[in-house]
């Protein structure tokens, strides 16, 4: 699939930052399990924090597409980088898509140029494939609302300083979910940072509402219509999802290349033996098809249509593929693929990509619920 001149311009710019600027140090932030800030800072300067904020607050409101192809080669220098980039777009995208024009005046701006740092909270230990399940309640009192619950899994949990949060106005009755813009500084409790597989970098908390008090003008959405509304931007964050775990696998196919020039067993380059070529087909074939369909569904949605099940047909086969095509780049380096190493990280980053934002299992059965019924 194509892309314009002008996306292809994008691609080069952010492929060469994530070369230079974050590939570099992803290692060491893996280790250090400490987020870059400078490699944040710089983002920032691309405007890459600003691609789903409307032109009119700052932003680029880039296409579908675009988005889709600086996911991929934000991810290529490191997944961790890329996912913190897709909750702040989901969480600007939420104040676009749904806020008042004070709301979007108050906060998009600021939220476009990379600070504040935006969190996304709608899992609950109780509620993850499942969020209207969620027990989160927001009291109304006067000109308040009173949060409190917990909410689990949050990407950017410490280094965030305002979060989306979905919670029910009437605990007692899973229609009322609705949305809010909630400060940090307003009383959230945050949680130590989880010890993850893969994605270190990135800090993943709890955060827990204890009487949490936001004035009324925080509510992002009309009592009860925050989970459409939470859908709706999770559909598109799928496309963003698939992006990343495109840029993944292509980064670890490219080190599998570069080794299996580079290693030589049985007199003859690791590249000149049948069985490796054979793996690199494979995973060549995986990453083209996988970019393919995501391209697919981005541009799908640039025209308009509903991509419901494109958007999962591209997060599941992209997400698995990512799972295989690292798999195979540990394998063909051997040894040096299972101790400390990039492609070791990238093996331990694909996995959550089949998890976060619906599970492979979740989007199997929208796909075969659209195909069957």
């Amino acid at each position: 699939m194509r892309l314009s001149a002008e996306q292809e311009r994008i691609r080069e710019t952010v492929m060469a930052f994530a070369k230079n600027e974050i590939r570099p140090g992803a290692m060491e932030a893996d280790e250090r399990e400490e987020f870059p800030e400078e490699v944040w800072d710089g983002l920032a300067d691309l405007d890459l924090t600003a691609m789903t904020v409307p032109v009119e607050y700052g932003g680029l409101d880039v296409e579908r597409l675009t988005y889709s192809v600086v996911n991929e080669a934000v991810a290529y220098g490191s997944l961790a980088v890329a996912t913190a980039l897709s909750v702040q777009c989901l969480a600007t995208s939420c104040i676009a898509n749904f806020g008042s024009a004070d709301q979007k005046e108050r906060w998009l701006p600021g939220m476009g140029d990379g600070r504040p740092v935006c969190a996304f909270a709608l899992s609950e230990p109780h509620a993850g494939s499942n969020p209207a399940e969620l027990s989160t309640e927001a009291r109304h009192e006067g000109d308040e609302y009173v949060l409190n619950g917990e909410k689990q899994w949050i990407t950017n949990g410490q280094r965030s300083d305002v979060v989306i949060v979905f919670a029910r106005t009437d605990r007692s009755d899973p229609e009322t979910i609705t949305q809010f813009v909630v400060p940090k500084d307003a009383g959230i409790e945050v949680g130590e940072k989880e010890q993850k597989l893969g994605l270190r970098a990135s800090d993943t908390t709890t955060l827990t509402f204890d009487e949490v008090r936001i004035p009324e003008e925080n509510r992002l959405t009309p009592e009860g219509e925050g989970l459409s509304a939470a859908l709706t931007v999770l559909t598109g964050g799928r496309i963003g999802i698939a992006s990343q775990a495109v840029g993944l696998a292509q980064a670890a196919l490219d080190e599998a290349i570069d080794y299996a020039h580079d290693r030589e067993q049985f007199d003859q380059e690791l590249a000149d033996i049948q069985t490796i070529r054979h793996k690199i087909a494979d995973m060549a074939t995986s990453v083209r098809a996988a970019r393919l369909l995501t391209r697919d569904a981005a541009s799908r949605e640039d025209a308009g249509q509903d991509i419901r099940t494109e958007a999962s047909m591209a997060k599941y086969f992209a997400s698995e593929a990512a799972m295989d095509v690292t798999n195979e780049a540990v394998q063909i380096h051997g040894g040096y693929g299972y101790v400390q190493s990039d492609v070791e990280r990238f093996y331990r980053d694909a996995k959550v990509t089949t998890i976060y934002e619906g599970t492979s299992e979740i989007q199997k059965g929208i796909i075969a619920r659209s195909v069957l019924d």
